[in-house]
């Protein structure tokens, strides 16, 4: 068998074919009205899910997939879509020209409600950045033109005045863009834009307003010197007022400390006067009271040697009164006498006496002993006497006419 019988194809199987694929590319054309599947959603992205050409759903970053009768998934860009804006042809409110350059971002919506309801009008807007950044840029232009006719050329371009501008502009902005859905945010005016006779005459204006503020700057500085010069001055017045205040303050405090420096010496010598008063009374209290314990002592003392005096008396009356008594006794009883005598010799002598007798009206001689002399005593028993002569009858230890005190006792 040949090559070319071997490949060819019968023409039934090359229609069937044909219209197999026909199907297919129908078939395909119209599957994306009815499923998608696995569709991804990124982080600066959000998801708007329809059915029937209806939005059903707002979704974040995520993957997705449904099936329904003509679904859909179109993403939506959140990120910030930056843009600047150049109108070189501004007129203020006192018919100065300027240019502003104005910078910013636009957000769109991301609320479903917002997209919802203005999905139909705007999602051009919202899926072309293309669209989006003109659309703003005119808004912006007719916010610089609003805030720059509004006011004066020093408060559109000078300062701060700038910054107020910019608010201005922002919030002009944000104004027309809710319209859409959208945000504005970091709305900046960097550049004003001025033309040369402009510029010339601002130089003007700024050299003669420097000039202006030179004078005034030399004149204030002028009188800040003479103020300091007046201050100086009534300075040093002042410290020299301080100086004599203080140095009087000084006298006045050192007077006053005199002063209570004396009465507190004064209060001092009062009170050692009081206390030396009350010492001197004190004294002549005790001396007085010395004086009186001493008087009443004599007092005492008299009365104890008087009462002592009386018992002397009257003892020695008593006294008296026995000897008396026994002087009466004696006179009226002599022999009563001898015995008294005799007892009192008789209890005068001691066992260790030595009697030696005499003749009455003779002196004894008294032998000491001494080396080769021996002691004599007369002992002869005829001077003694019998003492019954007295009629007592007792012996007298003493001769008749003898007396007991010319006896000596020697040893």
């Amino acid at each position: 068998m040949s090559a070319n019988s071997r490949l060819r194809i019968p023409a039934r199987t090359l229609a069937i074919l044909g219209v197999i694929f026909v199907i297919l590319i129908v078939i395909f054309s119209f599957s994306s009205n009815f499923f998608y599947f696995l569709e991804r959603v990124d982080e600066e992205e959000i998801g708007v899910q329809f059915q029937g050409g209806r939005i059903t759903d707002v979704v974040g970053p995520g993957i997705y997939s449904d099936t329904g009768l003509f679904v859909e998934l179109k993403r939506v860009p959140i990120r910030a879509i930056d843009f600047v804006v150049t109108d070189e042809e501004l007129i203020t409110k006192d018919k100065q020209r300027i240019g502003l350059i104005v910078t910013g971002d636009v957000f769109r919506p991301t609320n479903k409600e917002t997209i919802q309801n203005l999905w139909g009008a705007y999602n051009d807007l919202y899926l072309d950045d293309t669209s989006l950044r003109d659309r703003i840029q005119r808004r912006a232009q007719q916010a610089m033109k609003v805030c720059v006719g509004d006011r004066n050329f020093d408060d559109a371009v000078i300062g701060t005045a700038r910054d107020e501008l910019r608010g201005c502009i922002d919030a002009e902005v944000n104004k027309l863009a809710e319209n859409f859905g959208l945000k504005v945010e970091n709305v900046a005016v960097p550049e004003v834009i001025l033309s040369s006779e402009v510029q010339a005459g601002l130089d003007a204006i700024v050299r003669s307003r420097l000039e202006t503020e030179q004078a005034q700057q030399d004149e204030r500085r002028a009188l800040a010197q003479a103020l300091a010069e007046q201050a100086r001055q009534e300075g040093e017045i002042r410290i020299e007022q301080s100086r004599i205040q203080e140095e009087s303050r000084q006298q006045r405090t050192l007077a006053e400390l005199e002063e209570t420096k004396i009465k507190a010496q004064r209060a001092v010598i009062e009170a050692e006067r009081a206390n030396e008063l009350a010492r001197v009374e004190a004294q002549r209290a005790i001396i007085t009271a010395e004086k009186d314990n001493e008087l009443l002592a004599a007092e005492r003392d008299l009365e104890i040697e008087t009462a002592r005096a009386l018992a002397a008396s009257e003892r020695a009356q008593a006294e008296v009164a026995i000897q008396a008594a026994l002087a009466e006794l004696y006179l009226s009883n002599p022999r009563y006498l001898q015995l008294q005598i005799a007892l009192a010799n008789a209890d005068a002598l001691e066992p260790t006496d030595k009697v030696i007798f005499t003749p009455e009206g003779t002196t004894p001689t008294i032998v000491l002993p001494g080396p080769g002399i021996v002691p004599t005593i007369e002992t002869s028993p005829s001077g003694a006497s019998d003492l019954s002569e007295n009629g007592l009858g007792l012996s007298s230890p003493f001769p008749a006419g003898e007396d007991r005190a010319g006896a000596d006792a020697t040893e």
